[in-house]
């Protein structure tokens, strides 16, 4: 595991606290390990052995190239407030790769992202409340960003971006997009 820091950020907290590991079993997992963790921190890694997804699916990340990544907030707000998260999350997303790159993606509601039917990535969001008050929030999400292929049984639901548009695309630029964006969505949610 290290400490890094990432280019271009423009948040106050989202990803201002960032532990990457290399290999990791779960970065969901990893996270609700922390003790006491700083408002948005982030773990990332390059390749996930037993990635996460909704209902204990597991989620499949290859080696460096896809975005495997968790983040922490801590909003102490009534759970009405977050009601909408995960498709707001979803949305940064699809609106980070449409600002970068001018790709359009899509949205099966409330957490997926697809392209022409395929799942291009996933958001699983985890909430922790006392006395009606949200107090912690894990969001964990699967990008498949640079993969070229998927093993068979795969490779009929989930594509990359890589393979719909042939080319590389930047993990770190789309990552910092997304977290720009999507502090300040969170924040007017919060309001």
């Amino acid at each position: 595991m290290e400490n890094r820091e990432l280019k271009n950020l423009k948040t106050k907290y989202l990803g201002r606290n960032l532990l990457f590991f290399e290999t990791i079993g779960s970065t969901q997992k990893e996270l609700k390990t922390l003790e006491n963790p700083k408002n948005g921190t982030i773990i990332m890694a390059n390749h996930q052995a037993s990635g996460i997804g909704t209902h204990d699916r597991k989620w499949f990340t290859g080696t460096g190239k896809n975005i495997a990544m968790s983040f922490v907030l801590l909003p102490n707000c009534k759970l009405q407030k977050i009601e909408n998260l995960t498709v707001c999350i979803a949305e940064c997303m699809i609106n980070a790769l449409k600002s970068l790159y001018q790709v359009e993606l899509s949205i099966k509601i409330p957490n997926d992202i697809y392209f022409c039917g395929k799942k291009v990535g996933g958001i699983l969001t985890e909430s922790v409340s006392k006395a009606e008050k949200v107090q912690k929030i894990y969001i964990g999400i699967g990008l498949n960003v640079n993969q070229e292929e998927f093993a068979e049984d795969l490779s009929k639901i989930a594509t990359s971006l890589k393979i719909e548009f042939g080319r590389n695309f930047d993990r770190e630029e789309i990552i910092v997009e997304f977290l720009n964006q999507f502090e300040e969505k969170f924040e007017e949610m919060m309001r």
